[in-house]
This record gives C-alpha cells, sequence and structure tokens, in this order.
C-alpha cells in the first residue's frame, strides 16, 4: 500500500482533496438524482469510509477546509438543480452545508483523537448530532441527511417508529468508522492487517451483526403488521395537480390557474370523492382577507376590483362543489389590529400574510393553518437588524416574509382528523409528530415542487416523506402543483405517483388509521429524544476525553 502520510506534503493534501471530492459524488448516487431516478441507497453503507479515513490522517490544520470542501461539492452533486430556483440559491446552501461539515469533521476528527482505540464508536453519536443540528436552526436542511437513503429498503426503516431517523444514521456511520479506523492507519502503515485489527476489536461487530439481525427481522415483523393492519376507514381524496408556472404571477395567471384548478376538480367530482384537495398557494387572492374587508379605496397591487371579483368566483364555485375544498391561500389579518385595513394617510394596505392552508366548506373558511417552518431567505430571515446588508440584498431580490404560525393545526371533515405540513415541513421528523399527537390521523402535504423545474428535486422532497409515515403510522397524502404527488402507506411505501409535470388530478382511497385504535408510536410521544441524547453523549464525551488528554500532559 502506498503510504500517502510518511511526510505530508502538497501531494497528499492534493490526494486528500481528490478523495473527499469522489467521495462526494459517490455518496450523492445513494440519494435520487441525476444518476439514478431513485438512488442506489446501499450505496450509504460505505461512501463515508475515505471520507472518515482522511478525517483521522489529515492534520488539525487542512480538516477543516476538508469538511467545506466535501459539504460544498457533496450538494453541488445532490442539488445540482438549486440554480433553478436561484443563481444565488446553490451558493448560499453550499457555503451554509460547508461550513456545517466544516465542525462536524473537527468533532469527527476530535473523537478518534482523543480515543485513539475506541473513537470510531463516538463518531456514531457525533454525526446523528451533526444531522439534527444541522436541521434545527433557522436555515435547517435535512435533505442529504444519510438515513433518508434507504427509503426503499423498507424492512429497515421500520424502526423509525422508535426512534426516527437517529438510529438508523447510527448503524449506517459506527461500521464504516469502525472499518475507516483501520484502514487509516494501514494507509500509514502502521495498523494491522483487517482481519487482525477485527481479531483484536471482535466485539464490535459481534454486537453490530446482533443488532443488524434483529434490526432487519423486527423491521420484517412490523412491516408484514402494517401492510396487513386493518384500516379504521377509507378516505377517497381527489388532488389537484395543476402545474403551474410558479415563476409567473399577476391576476392574468391567477385566473387562468383557477380556470384549470376549477375544471379539473369538476372532473374529479364525477368520481365522488370526500374531499378536494389543490395544493400550496394553488389560489392566490386572500380569501380571508377579501371576505372579511371591503376593498374599496385600498391600494392593492393586484387591482382591487378585479382582485375581489376572483375571489367572489371562487366562492362561488367552491360552494357549488358541493364538497370541502381544502388549498394552499395567503390570509391576510391586520398588521396594526387598532387600525381599519386601509391606513387613511399612506393609502397603503394595513396587512400582513401568512403561508396558510384553508379548509373552505359549506360556503365558508372551516379552518386555517398558517405555515410553522419557513422556509429561509426566502420566506422568513429574522436577522435584519444583525445583517441589514443582507437583508437589503433579499429585499432587493423580491423576496417577501410570511407571518410565522404557531399552532399544529388539526382539521377535520367528514370525520377524519387531518393536519397539513405545508411545502417542506415535511421534512422535519418533528412537525408531523406533533400534529399526530395533537390528534392528526392523516397527514396531507400541500407543497409546489415545479418551482425546481427538476422532477429529481420533487422526488428527493418525496423520499424524505416516507420516514414521516413511518414515524408517526399515518398515511400520507402529497398534493402538489406538479410533482411528487402521490400517497405514502405507513409502511414507508410511497403508492400511485402521478406523473410530473402534467395537468391532472387523481383520486386516492386513502386508509385512515386512527390513534384512538392504535395509539400514538413511541416517537410521536418522544419526538428526536435519541438525537437530544446523542448530542449530550457526544459533548460530555469530547469535553471528558479533552480533559483527560490535558491532564495526562500535565502528568509528563
Amino acid at each position: 500500500m502506498i503510504d500517502l502520510y510518511k511526510k505530508r506534503s502538497l501531494g497528499t493534501f492534493c490526494s486528500e482533496v481528490l478523495l473527499l471530492v469522489i467521495s462526494a459524488f459517490i455518496y450523492s448516487i445513494a440519494f435520487p438524482g441525476f444518476v439514478s431516478e431513485k438512488g442506489l441507497g446501499f450505496i450509504a453503507f460505505f461512501a463515508i469510509i475515505p471520507v472518515l479515513i482522511v478525517i483521522k490522517n489529515t492534520s488539525w490544520k487542512a480538516v477543516g477546509f476538508h469538511g467545506f470542501l466535501f459539504g460544498v461539492a457533496f450538494y453541488c452533486f445532490f442539488n445540482y438543480w438549486l440554480p433553478n430556483f436561484h443563481k444565488g440559491a446553490i451558493v448560499i446552501v453550499t457555503v451554509i452545508k460547508g461550513t456545517e461539515m466544516l465542525m462536524l469533521f473537527f468533532a469527527l476528527k476530535g473523537a478518534v483523537t482523543l480515543f485513539k482505540k475506541h473513537g470510531y464508536l463516538l463518531q456514531g453519536f457525533i454525526w446523528i448530532s451533526y444531522a439534527y443540528l444541522s436541521e434545527s436552526w433557522f436555515a435547517g436542511y435535512p435533505y442529504g441527511t444519510i438515513a433518508y437513503a434507504l427509503y426503499q429498503y423498507l424492512p429497515l426503516i421500520q424502526i423509525a417508529e422508535y426512534t426516527g431517523i437517529w438510529f438508523i444514521i447510527y448503524m449506517i456511520i459506527a461500521p464504516q468508522a469502525y472499518i475507516a479506523n483501520n484502514l487509516a492507519d494501514r494507509v500509514k502503515r502502521q495498523g494491522d492487517r483487517f482481519l487482525v485489527y477485527v481479531k483484536k476489536n471482535l466485539l464490535f461487530p459481534i454486537i453490530y451483526v446482533a443488532v443488524f439481525i434483529v434490526w432487519l427481522i423486527t423491521g420484517t415483523i412490523q412491516l408484514s403488521y402494517w401492510e396487513n393492519a386493518k384500516e379504521d376507514r377509507t378516505w377517497r381524496v381527489a388532488t389537484i395537480q395543476h402545474n403551474h408556472d410558479s415563476w409567473q404571477g399577476g391576476l392574468t395567471t391567477y385566473r387562468r390557474n383557477f380556470s384549470n384548478l376549477r375544471r379539473l376538480s369538476l372532473e374529479a367530482i364525477r368520481q365522488n370523492p370526500d374531499i378536494v384537495v389543490w395544493s400550496e398557494t394553488a389560489f392566490v387572492p386572500s380569501v380571508s382577507w377579501h371576505m372579511n374587508y371591503s376593498y374599496e379605496g385600498a391600494g392593492d397591487t393586484l387591482g382591487n376590483a378585479e382582485t375581489a371579483e376572483l375571489v367572489k368566483e371562487f366562492v362561488s364555485f367552491a360552494e357549488e362543489l358541493d364538497k370541502p375544498l381544502l388549498t394552499g391561500n395567503p390570509t391576510g389579518v391586520l398588521k396594526d389590529p387598532t387600525k381599519g385595513p386601509i391606513d387613511l394617510e399612506t393609502g397603503e394596505l394595513n396587512r400582513t400574510d401568512y403561508n396558510s392552508v384553508i379548509l373552505f366548506d359549506d360556503g365558508t373558511i372551516k379552518a386555517t393553518y398558517n405555515k410553522q417552518h419557513l422556509v429561509p431567505f426566502t420566506e422568513h430571515f429574522p436577522y435584519q437588524k444583525q445583517l441589514p446588508w443582507l437583508y437589503n440584498i433579499l429585499v432587493a431580490l423580491d423576496y417577501n416574509w410570511w407571518e410565522k404560525g404557531d399552532e399544529p393545526v388539526v382539521f377535520e371533515s367528514d370525520g377524519v382528523k387531518f393536519s397539513t405540513p405545508i411545502c417542506y415541513e415535511d421534512v422535519f421528523g418533528y412537525l408531523p409528530a406533533e400534529f399526530v399527537k395533537n390528534g392528526a390521523d392523516v397527514i396531507v402535504n400541500m407543497t409546489n415542487d415545479r418551482w425546481s423545474g427538476s422532477a429529481d428535486a420533487a422526488v428527493q422532497h418525496a423520499t424524505i416523506a416516507t420516514l414521516r409515515s413511518v414515524e408517526t403510522r399515518k398515511s400520507t397524502v402529497r398534493s402538489t402543483n406538479s410533482g411528487q404527488t402521490c400517497m405514502i402507506l405507513p409502511t414507508g411505501k410511497i403508492v400511485d405517483p402521478v406523473e410530473q409535470f402534467k395537468m391532472t388530478y387523481h383520486i386516492y382511497d386513502v386508509p385512515v388509521y386512527e390513534s384512538a385504535t392504535y395509539g400514538h408510536t413511541f416517537y410521536v410521544e418522544h419526538i428526536d429524544y435519541l438525537a437530544y441524547a446523542s448530542i449530550y453523549i457526544s459533548a460530555i464525551a469530547l469535553i471528558v476525553g479533552l480533559a483527560l488528554n490535558i491532564l495526562r500532559r500535565i502528568k509528563k
């Protein structure tokens, strides 16, 4: 074996860079993307080995750069479609993820430096901590989290009912860390041959294989149980996919969209659904605002009379539909409750908006859900005072901020209780779990992935959503503007995905599993407990390891 590490040089550094870029590309193939439509999930079980080898053998001076490089490279390969949203999006995302990986690499190197023999055990917990923390802050973005690569392997994801995705992450990372621990030494001609290494460190592979077998067997049993579980009832849902170009706006566009939505809904209604479901912001003019306030004299940039007339047409159609209509629609509320809808001094609307879903039935809005987890930079930016220069850039790009919702609303229609995570809210495990804990028996994801112009982007989103159904043991209906409209069973199986970029509708007979019958899953009752435990384990272990290392040096 070539000894690249006998003396560090520019060649050593360049070989590490090359290895990390190649590893980032291979890792990206584990997910749906431009190489594989569905992804090759098994790759996740070995794609990180070269990365961990580099982390162990590289210098402390280089490890941060390598982490940033790997993060940037992976998300360039994985989220190659982001420039379709905005050319700056790929820069923002890769820089953020690269910075997160920079910190991850430092922590991973600390584990194998402070605990030379068994640091690989800690690396699994560190990776869980990174995965959780990276999705929990303002710019949290769970796309690319390694557990989601296994969405096709149904027996292996059933454990999420108890642990969420966190146990799955450990089972993917830990064996790679174990192998890399030896191979890194072999590269430097310092370690035992692999079989000798295994014999000396036999306990971990024995325990891992035993746990993996139990994982597989129990997952198979759980899968069989939920495949044969009797639903409490079936809910017939008509999803309307109107395939609107998200980058087109204006009253003419909104009227054309409404015409298409109305036509498709009337076609779908012939199949006697229990409810008709449109997508996120399918109807743009705020129905609640127009029903509550007069538009006379208001300076509405859409044109007050025309906009009000379009809302009247919507209300009239929804009443004639004779079925509950669920749609994404902004909720306009008074910005200053002490004033009327129009600021008499400026002539401007006294209004602020939420990205919302409304349930319209019997001529009125029965209930409203306001999006709680807003998209960073485009829907929400809380650092106006701290970063005014960035805020001004975002404003110049014509981004409009939504108000943030704060309640996990549960709708009810014809006895079915359901909740509606909007857009990418279903990629965060805690949100659907909170909905279910609050009483929802079905998850209805209202999203608009048409903006990406990429079928791969929509598939990546849908595959993440599969774990939400397993974690909660609830059926999911995804009603999208273009993709991926589908149903997801409590097993995580995707059913009847609709062809993307096609104007159409689809009827889903959704099995409803009521909590009154099946109870709540352990994960719903104890959301992300394993992630919290991993953070504490990682932090305490690194602090204790550092303290012991300092004491040993002092004694010398």
